[in-house]
């Protein structure tokens, strides 16, 4: 009998002993856990234990840690795409902004003006500032869609020579205005897997660049050459060139090289044409001098 009490006590004193232990232990977790949710709220990194993983603290910790870096990515995710909205509002804004502007200017002319002809002229002041609002309003819709994936690019094999010539055909009318000559080197055979349609709007836009910029009599070459990884399209014009500092800023959304503003356009065709580029895992090089013309390069994957 006596054994067994002092078998009993010795129960009683360890399952003390172990009550008191797990009390110290659910004090102290409670007390790291309610310092790495404050930690989580004030957006503070949370410490990495030096304790082995296989606790449930080392389990907890490692979980919050990831649950830190998650909300700290998603935090600073969400503050891009603000400034990333805000900087659209703005853009929008500005490009908007002196077509508006003339719009009302010539409706208020055009109301008070007697003069048929002067009529006339206002008249067609409103057609080329509507156009230039349609023409931005577009751009804008394929960029959006383009951002936010709504097109869908289909890469299939098609002949790279009828892409160009289609291309090319679109800005032949503005080059013979400017008396300028358009020459393309390209295998008439040969085939590549890309988008025929957006492709073609990229090569357009980049063209369209290089009439735009290139001065009467002035001339474009359209080369073709196929490498191992890639099919080269290289566009050189005679035009006025890029100074090298502004050489990253052409493909930026919205610019135009300060020269130029009297130029028509609204410096989406180079952003657009990146874009679509790299959306079929190619991509575009540009190398130029000033007063030397610029050369284009689209490298579009051979499979």
């Amino acid at each position: 009998m006596r054994m067994i009490m002092i078998g009993l006590c010795i129960v009683i004193v360890f399952l003390g002993m172990h009550m008191r232990k797990m009390k110290q232990d659910i004090y102290e977790f409670t007390a790291k856990l309610e310092q790495s949710l404050e930690d989580l709220i004030l957006g503070n990194e949370i410490r990495k234990e030096d304790i082995p993983s296989d606790t449930l603290w080392g389990k907890t910790n490692e979980k919050l840690r990831r649950l830190g870096d998650l909300w700290k990515k998603n935090s600073e995710r969400n503050r891009k795409e603000k400034q990333q909205i805000k900087e659209l509002i703005s853009d929008i804004s500005h490009q908007t902004k002196t077509p508006i502007a003339n719009l009302k200017m010539y409706v208020e002319l055009l109301q008070d003006e007697p003069d048929a002809e002067k009529r006339k002229e206002f008249l067609n002041h409103i057609s080329g500032q509507t156009n230039k609002l349609d023409f931005f309003m577009q751009s804008m819709v394929k960029m959006s869609r383009l951002e936010t994936g709504i097109i869908e690019i289909r890469q299939e094999k098609h002949n790279l020579y009828e892409t160009i010539g289609r291309a090319v055909s679109a800005i032949v009318p503005a080059a013979q205005q400017k008396k300028m000559k358009v020459y393309v080197d390209c295998e008439e055979t040969i085939e590549v897997m890309y988008d025929a349609k957006w492709t073609e709007e990229a090569l357009v836009n980049i063209l369209d660049n290089a009439v735009k910029y290139t001065d009467l009599l002035g001339e474009i070459r359209v080369t073709v050459s196929r490498q191992e990884i890639y099919t080269k399209i290289s566009i050189r014009d005679t035009g006025k060139g890029i100074a090298p500092e502004r050489q990253a800023e052409v493909f930026r959304r919205f610019y135009r090289e300060p020269e130029v503003h009297d130029q028509d356009g609204i410096g989406v065709g180079l952003y657009l044409a990146r874009e679509i580029i790299e959306m079929q895992k190619g991509y575009v090089e540009v190398s130029s001098a000033e007063g030397e013309g610029a050369k284009f390069q689209i490298y579009l994957p051979n499979g």
